[in-house]
């Protein structure tokens, strides 16, 4: 249960064929809708980016480059996709549907069993963008086609330290965070590792990662797990039973603000000590 780069896989002739060119012809014109930023550190929580939608031979050339001569927002933005189903709000994400000529090119690693497969994304980053800390609810493999990335990844068990909205964390910047804000930040264990064209990341369900691509990257990032909630098409809702358990925290919390303050810290706490006795792995 712990994250493992995998090197020298046969991950089939993507690793080779999958040029700007050759993605731009192999796709052509179909539309994508794609998340555009001005910084380089993209903020899910505060939204620092807008979505446009391009031709995808169009976006992969600008996704390629640095400087912009046609742009949306200033001539050096970075671009990002997130490959999505059909309907977004009820499909999921799977290459062979949405990019069946890419797809055919890529060899995924069969470290589950089919019926466990979940989605298959499609990502392709401008040089530099960093995607947001976040944790995902299932096992993933995130496959780098083209280009260099940066991966640095938190244990599940440093969730208090890292200031949690949702699945999201409020520390943008991993590299120089703000201690005044977030005190308890230097408790996390930092892991980081490096993935070239052709390693592939295995994320445990719940890790914690934030990723920056050092370069003009090309991914195809697979998840998988034995049984999930039919409305997730993206992967990252809590399951029923957690999310249920949240709800009733959230009301016996409300309930303790009946209780004067001396007497809601002191029964508060024996429900913190009590959970940790019940549900905490050794």
């Amino acid at each position: 249960r712990k994250p493992v780069v995998l090197e020298g896989m046969d991950l089939g002739p993507c690793t080779t064929k999958w040029t700007v060119d050759y993605l731009s012809q192999a796709e052509g014109s179909k539309e994508v809708k794609i998340h555009v930023s001005v910084v380089p550190q993209m903020d899910f929580l505060s939204k620092n980016f807008v979505y446009r939608t391009l031709p995808f031979d169009v976006f992969v050339q600008r996704a390629a480059e640095v400087k912009h001569k046609e742009y949306f927002l200033s001539e050096d933005e970075k671009y990002y996709l997130r490959s999505v189903g059909e309907d977004a709000r009820k499909d999921i994400a799977d290459i062979r549907k949405q990019f069946p000529i890419l797809a055919k090119d890529v060899q995924i690693p069969e470290y589950f069993e089919k019926e466990q497969f979940f989605s298959s994304v499609f990502r392709i980053s401008s040089a530099g963008l960093q995607l947001w800390t976040h944790y995902d609810v299932m096992d993933n493999f995130l496959i780098q086609v083209r280009g260099k990335k940066r991966v640095v990844l938190y244990s599940p068990r440093d969730a208090p330290y890292l200031y949690l909205s949702g699945t999201k964390s409020e520390v943008l910047d991993v590299d120089n965070p703000d201690l005044e804000k977030y005190p308890l930040f230097v408790k996390a264990t930092r892991y980081q590792c490096f993935l070239e064209a052709g390693d592939v990341l295995f994320i445990p369900a719940l890790w914690f990662h934030n990723v920056i691509s050092e370069e003009f990257g090309v991914a195809v990032n697979v998840f998988w797990k034995d049984s999930y909630d039919k409305t997730d098409t993206y992967g990252n809702k809590d399951p029923m039973a957690a999310s249920r358990a949240i709800q009733i925290l959230d009301r016996a919390l409300k309930t303790l603000e009946e209780l004067p303050e001396e007497y809601r810290d002191f029964y508060a706490r024996r429900m913190v000590l009590r959970i940790q006795e019940k549900a905490y792995r050794n």
